[in-house]
C-alpha cells in the first residue's frame, strides 16, 4: 500500500474518531437493500432531527471505535453499516433511526452508544421512546405550574382561616 493511500485512510479514521468523540449518542444501523430513494429519505429525516448519517467502511470504524475504547462495539461491524450521530442530545439519533426502521425493513438497528455506555438494539429502541428534552421541560413546567397554583390556593385558604381565628 503506498504512502498516500495510508495517509488517506488515517485521515478517515481520524475524522470518524473526531465525530464519535463529539457525539452525545451514536446508533449503528445495518442497511441491507436500502434503495437510493429510501436512503435519501433517511438522510433527510436525520438532517431535520439534527442527526448526521454517515456510511464508512467497517474497517475504518473498527479502528476509530477501538481508539476510543469501544472495542466491544466492533462485534457489530458486520455487513453494510452506517452510523447516526447526535451532537445535540442522547435521544435524537435513536429516535430518528428507530422511527425509520419501523417503516422500512431495509434498516435494522444493531447497537448504540449514549453517554459513554454501549447499548444493544433493544436498549437503543428504549432510548428512542424517551421524550425529547424540550418535551420533558414542558411537562415539568406544567407540573410545577399546577403545584404552584395549588400552593397559592392552600396559602390563600390558610390566610382566610387565620383571619377568622383572629377575628
Amino acid at each position: 500500500m503506498n504512502q498516500s493511500v495510508l495517509e488517506q485512510k488515517k485521515q478517515v479514521v481520524n475524522d470518524i474518531t473526531d465525530k464519535l468523540n463529539k457525539a452525545k449518542s451514536i446508533v449503528l444501523v445495518e442497511y441491507k437493500g436500502l434503495s437510493v430513494e429510501k436512503a435519501t429519505e433517511l438522510r433527510d429525516k436525520c438532517r431535520e432531527a439534527g442527526v448526521e448519517y454517515k456510511v464508512y467502511k467497517n474497517t475504518m470504524m473498527r479502528f476509530a471505535f477501538k481508539e476510543l475504547g469501544y472495542e466491544d462495539f466492533n462485534v457489530n461491524l458486520e455487513g453494510p453499516n452506517a452510523i447516526a450521530l447526535s451532537y445535540e442530545d442522547e435521544v435524537s439519533a435513536a429516535k430518528v433511526t428507530n422511527d425509520f426502521a419501523k417503516t422500512s425493513d431495509a434498516i435494522k438497528i444493531k447497537a448504540g452508544i449514549a453517554d459513554g455506555k454501549l447499548m444493544d438494539a433493544d436498549e437503543v429502541k428504549t432510548l428512542a421512546n424517551v421524550p425529547s428534552r424540550e418535551i420533558l421541560i414542558a411537562q415539568l413546567a406544567g407540573v410545577l405550574q399546577g403545584n404552584i397554583r395549588n400552593l397559592a390556593y392552600i396559602l390563600d385558604q390558610v390566610g382566610k382561616k387565620n383571619e377568622e381565628v383572629a377575628n
